[in-house]
Order: structure tokens, then sequence, then C-alpha cells
């Protein structure tokens, strides 16, 4: 189990500056779609706060993404920030395509995000941060408020991930799960988090919001 570095986020940022001039004068914003309800987050990474969200088959404008990065530059209601590309999708010819498996054949220019002093302050390790899994179809559940409550009293640390906790998502192995009593399903802090998860399964089946 890992927490992101300061190393990997500038890292991230550094390579966004390779192209100070930021999106191409030929390019014209791109319409997405969330595939799934999802984070916008205020910079490009799991350590920033959520500013907004947008849920299933939201519209969204797609400004850019980050070079060597999923983190894209999106305009949701009126709200612009980061989302994840694998949960952004677009129209290719009347074919749903995922930015993230799409980017160059798509023409996705480069933007860049400069790290601001202040900002979440990260462990460091050189190691990148482990990838959320696939998402799958998983059955709607609606937890009891007695399930919040017990998150509360008994908080976790937030555990850092590749991605973005979205229902569906698969936890790696390696992410410890703590039981809540006389309740089906397990809990655990992702990316600043509460979420359910599965046990059978390890998939997210709701997110605290």
């Amino acid at each position: 189990m890992k927490t992101p570095s300061t190393h990997l986020f500038r890292a991230v940022a550094a390579a966004g500056l390779m192209l100070a001039a930021g999106i191409s004068t030929g390019y014209a914003a791109m319409s997405a779609t969330a595939v799934t309800d999802l984070n916008i987050r205020a910079g490009p990474g799991p350590q920033y706060p959520t500013i907004g969200l947008a849920t299933r088959g939201s519209a969204a404008i797609l400004e850019g993404c980050i070079q060597g990065s999923n983190w894209c530059q999106v305009s949701v209601n009126g709200v612009r920030g980061w989302a994840y590309a694998r949960y952004l999708a677009t129209d290719v010819g009347g074919s749903t395509v995922v930015i993230e498996q799409r980017r160059a054949d798509l023409g996705i220019p480069a933007v860049t995000y400069e790290v601001q002093p202040g900002e979440p302050a990260v462990a460091t390790t050189a190691e990148p941060l482990e990838l959320i899994g696939p998402v799958e179809q998983v059955d709607a559940i609606t937890p009891p408020p007695a399930v919040r409550t017990y998150i509360t009293a008994n908080p976790t640390d937030t555990v850092y991930l590749e991605g973005e906790p979205v229902i569906g998502a698969a936890l790696p192995s390696t992410v410890a799960v703590r039981e809540i009593p006389d309740y089906a399903y397990n809990y655990v802090t992702i990316n600043g988090q509460p979420v359910l998860v599965e046990p059978a399964t390890r998939r997210i089946v709701y997110v605290y919001r």
C-alpha cells in the first residue's frame, strides 16, 4: 500500500510544462461524457480536493490532458477542474471511445499545471501509486444512516491510489478494509473519500461524497 509522492506529482506537472504554450490554437474543445459518477478535482491528482461531481452521463468540455498522465482539464456544469481520463468517453464516428485509450488518435493537446505553494503535502516515495482496477456493473445500495455514523466514529487513514473511487471499481489486494458490525460491506477511505466495499469482490459499491 503506497502513498503519493511529491516527486511523482511534480513530475506530472513538469511534463506538462514542456508544452508551455498550452492548448494548440488549432484545437477545438472536445465534448466528452462521464461514464460513471466522477469527481472533478482542483488539481491533477488524487490528493487534490473535490470541487464538483460529474454524474453518470454528464456532458463535459475536454480542454486537454497532461502529457504522460491520465489527468485531463475539463469543464462540467460551470465547474472547471481536473478529471481522470479512464472515466471520460467521446463519440468517434458513431462509436463511443474512452479518452484514456485513444488520446493519440483523438489529437488531444497537452495542457500544463504548475504546483502552487501551500498545495496538499504528500509523503515521499519513488514508486508509482497502485491502480484502481477496472469498473464492472454492481448492484446499487443505499446504506442506512447508522453506517455513516459508525464510519465517522471510526475513521481510517486515506489510501491514495491512481484513478478515482467510483462504483464498480476494484481495489488492489494490498488495500486493507475494515469490517462494520452486523453489516454486509466493509469500508476504507480512498483518495479522501470513504467507500463501502463488497468483501467477496473487493469492488466499491458506495462512495460517500
